[in-house]
């Protein structure tokens, strides 16, 4: 019988809505689709969203097995993950991410390839570096079938944010605007700080590394 752990439940939704910022994408999916009607929009979204899933799965299951196999520890991965995602948090705090993010579909738009769904949709704006790590890092907290299916519920749930926060894109940049997206954005990105550096402590602690006595 799985049971489901509240706590990990709540931490690993919170790093997977801040990792794939589904509401931030609006912009890019806009550039990346210029003149495309609703229902090529709404292809190019879910198809995008289905090929990140796959991708986020396949690592979720066999992510740590490859690690292993190169001979990467869980908890040396995990420190790693950790310094990475608070890079992202920092890009997310001084909008960097969003400025390469957009000049990453600036220049998918210029390109000849109509359907940006695979690149740069699915890869690397919805499962980059940081999703990916952030799914192998969290069913590393908690091995066996509960860690992956609740991972993976909750990725996929986030994902399907993803794709209706990308069909109804030219709605919410009206409402939000670009002062609302950058606010939310910049929570999302202290949110992320905290989140990694936990990530370092416990790799660390698996390590050995514990602080002394204050």
């Amino acid at each position: 019988m799985i049971t489901f752990d509240t706590a990990f439940m709540i931490t690993a939704f919170a790093t997977m809505v801040v990792i794939i910022d589904p509401f931030a994408i609006g912009p890019m999916f806009l550039a990346l689709t210029p003149g495309m009607t609703a229902s090529q929009r709404r292809r190019i979204a879910w198809r995008s969203v289905f090929i990140a899933g796959l991708l986020l799965l396949v690592f979720a299951a066999f992510g740590e097995a490859v690690l292993g196999f190169i001979g990467i520890s869980m908890p040396a991965f995990r420190v790693a993950g950790g310094i990475l995602l608070f890079l992202t948090a920092l890009d997310m705090l001084f909008d960097r991410r969003t400025k390469r993010r957009e000049g990453q579909a600036e220049a998918q738009a210029d390109d000849d390839h109509d359907d940006p769904s695979v690149f740069p949709l699915a890869i690397p704006l919805i499962a980059g570096p940081g999703s990916i790590a952030s799914v192998i890092l969290l069913t590393g907290e908690k091995p066996g079938v509960e860690g992956l299916v609740t991972v993976m519920a909750i990725t996929f749930g986030v994902l399907i944010i993803m794709g209706l926060t990308m069909q109804a894109s030219g709605y919410l940049e009206r409402v939000l605007g670009k002062v609302g997206i950058n606010v939310i954005t910049r929570l999302l990105g202290m949110l992320l700080a905290a989140l990694s550096v936990q990530f370092v402590l416990d790799g660390l602690s698996a390590f050995g590394f514990t602080p002394g006595p204050g």
